[in-house]
């Protein structure tokens, strides 16, 4: 092989090498983290049962999660905004479908300044299973947000810029723990737990195509956390998100709707997105600029 040859093939390596360890956030692949060392509490038992794992073309279908975690996905210190999101995948709480509603987003946010953590939760209408939506499903969007501000100071994050993003039923749990309430989400200083004494109130919530449930009837307050509302107009399952976010925005909470045009449900983010479908990641990260909860990456 010449010389020429050989710098080349070098090249080639250490820019392949170079673009895993940004996608990586710094030095090291996306790990998965346990929400709960010895298990989801009243379901330790459970812990070591394995997820089943579906590979669909470029998507990723996972079913049967008994011990719940996130994924985590940090942008490099130089880009880090200190503005932190847990995304919350869909998949009608008897699945999750982890790849264009968690991977996917969760790379192009951390490429983007914000760290996110790709969270895994108890899915109850799953066949047999033992779980309920607004219970052990919020538990775990909770327990997320508590471990990330636990984390925060490791993983460069801002303990008072935490939020949730939710796809379709994962919007719905998202909507559902902002439903019940900003003293429900207090941290319990009693705690023997020290994850436990934080607060699960997300600093905003970005429900992308969510669902009905947490939203339809939702009592909105001027407590409610910055919202960013976004679905596409042919989708009639997230049409109470239009209703739901005029309600927040009388409440005089911070808002923002995108309706993405001749857009159905489930669009998340693929490689084959174009347009809108493409774009409302930019649109999600230009409005936590402008709300200032995260700094211009």
């Amino acid at each position: 092989m010449s010389t020429k040859m050989t710098t080349f093939a070098s090249l080639a390596i250490a820019l392949f090498a170079a673009a895993l360890v940004s996608a990586a956030g710094g030095n090291q692949a996306p790990k998965e983290i346990p929400l709960w060392e010895k298990g989801a509490p009243g379901f330790e038992s459970r812990k070591d049962e394995k997820e089943k794992r579906k590979d669909q073309g470029k998507d990723i279908i996972i079913n049967n999660v008994n011990n719940p975690s996130i994924t985590v996905y940090l942008p490099p210190k130089d880009k880090a905004s200190g503005a932190a999101v847990i995304i919350a995948p869909g998949g009608g709480h008897n699945s999750l479908w982890i790849a264009h509603e968690g991977y996917n987003p969760a790379q192009w946010l951390s490429d983007h300044g914000v760290a996110a953590f790709v969270l895994k939760y108890r899915l109850g209408r799953e066949k047999g299973s033992p779980y309920k939506i607004d219970v052990h499903g919020v538990q775990d969007v909770e327990r997320a947000i508590r471990y990330v501000r636990y984390k925060a100071k490791d993983w460069n994050v801002d303990a008072d810029r935490v939020g949730i993003m939710g796809f379709s039923a994962g919007g719905e749990l998202a909507a559902y723990l902002v439903a019940n309430g900003k003293i429900k989400a207090k941290g319990k200083l009693d705690a023997s737990d020290p994850v436990d004494k934080l607060s699960a109130w997300p600093d905003f919530q970005a429900l992308i195509y969510s669902g009905p449930l947490g939203i339809k009837g939702a009592k909105v307050t001027k407590d409610w956390p910055p919202t960013f509302v976004a679905y596409g107009e042919n989708d009639k399952q997230s049409a109470p998100l239009s209703p739901y976010y005029q309600s927040v925005k009388a409440a005089g909470v911070p808002a923002q709707l995108y309706i993405l045009p001749k857009t159905g449900h489930g669009f998340g983010l693929r490689e084959t997105n174009k347009g809108p479908t493409a774009e409302w990641p930019q649109r999600f990260v230009d409005w936590l600029v402008a709300e200032k909860l995260m700094k211009k990456s």
